[in-house]
């Protein structure tokens, strides 16, 4: 074998980056409480029960954990997973793969500080995860950080941060996929629609042509776009309470439904109502 040859044959495989997702919670269970989880809700907490390497592991993900860890495990053996922790792959679902298999390999009390890089042949979350559904608790801050727990001033002085900027959010009762957030002195709902984004787009604009996309007292502002999700915003009385809104929440979901069921072609006015929505579109990434 010629040095040329060696040296190719030396030369370890190249490692493929994982390749972009544009919806990497589809396939999970409760694929919109992934995203609320990852995007909407700034403190949450849920069970999930994942099996890694054959053995079966009860985990709590939650959106955010002290000091911005990817990952902890307490002193009695539990583990948490930051669903928003900061992650570097074009697939989410990937990166948090690599979090949870790094994680049940945790010393108790010991914390993740930094999460494995994801690359093309790791995991997905729905090569993991065994739960049926995501049950989120939401919080109103980040005590759950020192249930049972001792942390250090550093993690204590976290928390405390954490804790400041926390909006008020509840989830809705009638639509659980909808979330009621008080922001300053104003007041939304947003609602994760975990449909086709384009036909969602489609069904909003028939709602909003017809003058039927409010909520209630509430006027639709427009939508963002979250991990191949549509969340359409509501700003709503502000000194309206989530429960305030569950019959109209409701009403405005079958109305949806309807709007989404619709095949017709749109309309003049309907495209043109889509036109508007599209335009004030954001995208969450």
């Amino acid at each position: 074998m010629g040095k040329a040859a060696r040296r190719k044959a030396d030369k370890p495989p190249k490692i493929k980056p994982a390749p972009y997702v544009g919806r990497p919670f589809q396939g999970l269970p409760d694929e919109a409480q992934w995203v609320a989880l990852r995007e909407i809700v700034p403190s949450a907490t849920s069970p999930v029960t994942v099996e890694v390497d054959g053995t079966s592991h009860d985990l709590t993900f939650a959106t955010v954990l002290p000091m911005s860890w990817p990952a902890m495990k307490r002193d009695n053996g539990d583990i948490y997973i930051g669903v928003q922790s900061v992650v570097a792959s074009g697939d989410v679902s990937r990166d948090l793969a690599e979090i949870v298999r790094a994680a049940v390999q945790l010393d108790d009390g010991q914390p993740l500080e930094q999460a494995p890089k994801a690359t093309a042949d790791s995991p997905r979350l729905q090569d993991l995860v065994t739960s049926t559904s995501l049950d989120l608790t939401v919080h109103d801050g980040f005590d759950f950080w020192v249930e049972g727990q001792h942390l250090d001033e550093g993690g204590k002085a976290s928390m405390e941060r954490a804790n400041e900027a926390v909006a008020p959010t509840v989830r809705m009762a009638d639509v659980p996929s909808a979330y009621w957030v008080r922001i300053g002195e104003r007041t939304y709902v947003r609602w994760i629609l975990d449909v086709d984004e384009n036909k969602a787009t489609d069904a909003l604009a028939r709602l909003h042509a017809a003058g039927e996309s409010t909520l209630g007292d509430g006027r639709l502002l427009g939508a963002f776009r979250a991990y191949g999700l549509l969340v359409p915003v509501w700003e709503v009385p502000a000194d309206t309470e989530a429960g305030d809104h569950g019959a109209a929440m409701k009403q405005l979901a079958d109305r949806f439904t309807a709007a989404y069921e619709n095949d017709e072609p749109l309309t003049t006015e309907e495209r043109r109502a889509r036109n508007g929505v599209v335009s004030r579109q954001i995208t969450l990434r």
